[in-house]
């Protein structure tokens, strides 16, 4: 009944501190956010709160045919939207959270994650929550590997910084709202 832009507002007004905007990320943004991943040497990328998929299919666009998208996200509606509108054999749709990325990644056959990708509202998550988040994200992520991080605001890089010390930072203007791009790299 609903179709992405539907499924994305009813998240919004259900949940609009676990969703974080309005509108979804403009093409400009998801080219910025990724444009730094190396994606012949991804085996497995992971998305924090996918929504309707705005990142999916790009990243399933330029993703190895033998790697995988792992999507975790805590409304049921946005898992239930993806695994109906995705027919990709590399794609998986968790309903769970974020900081139990190591057992979700764990129980789909692998070790670490080359990539981590959030647009979580990281300073409107409940206490104790984002930082949870950050420090299993950063022991999931093999060496090398990176949390690609955008935001509305800068705030997030404070966090970021106590759990990834290399943190390239990027702005994309043309987004409702502009665009903080993070991207912690593990050492």
């Amino acid at each position: 009944m609903f179709g992405p832009a539907g499924i994305f507002f009813k998240g919004f007004i259900k949940h609009p501190v676990m969703v974080g905007a309005i509108v979804p990320s403009s093409r400009r943004t998801i080219a910025r956010v990724l444009s730094k991943v190396d994606w012949e040497n991804c085996d497995l990328f992971v998305e924090y709160g996918p929504g309707v998929g705005t990142f999916c299919q790009p990243v399933l666009d330029r993703l190895r045919r033998d790697a995988r998208l792992i999507v975790i996200d805590t409304n049921p509606d946005f898992i239930n939207y993806l695994a109906r509108t995705i027919g990709d054999s590399r794609f998986i749709a968790v309903h769970g959270s974020a900081a139990e990325v190591e057992s979700i990644v764990r129980q789909h056959g692998f070790d670490h994650a080359d990539y981590v990708l959030s647009g979580l509202p990281f300073t409107t998550l409940p206490e104790g929550v984002g930082p949870a988040i950050m420090a299993a994200t950063q022991r999931v992520l093999r060496p090398g590997g990176a949390f690609l991080v955008y935001q509305y605001t800068a705030r997030a890089r404070a966090l970021m910084s106590r759990y990834f010390h290399r943190i390239d930072k990027g702005f994309e203007p043309i987004n409702v709202p502009p665009c903080v791009i993070s991207w912690g790299w593990k050492d």
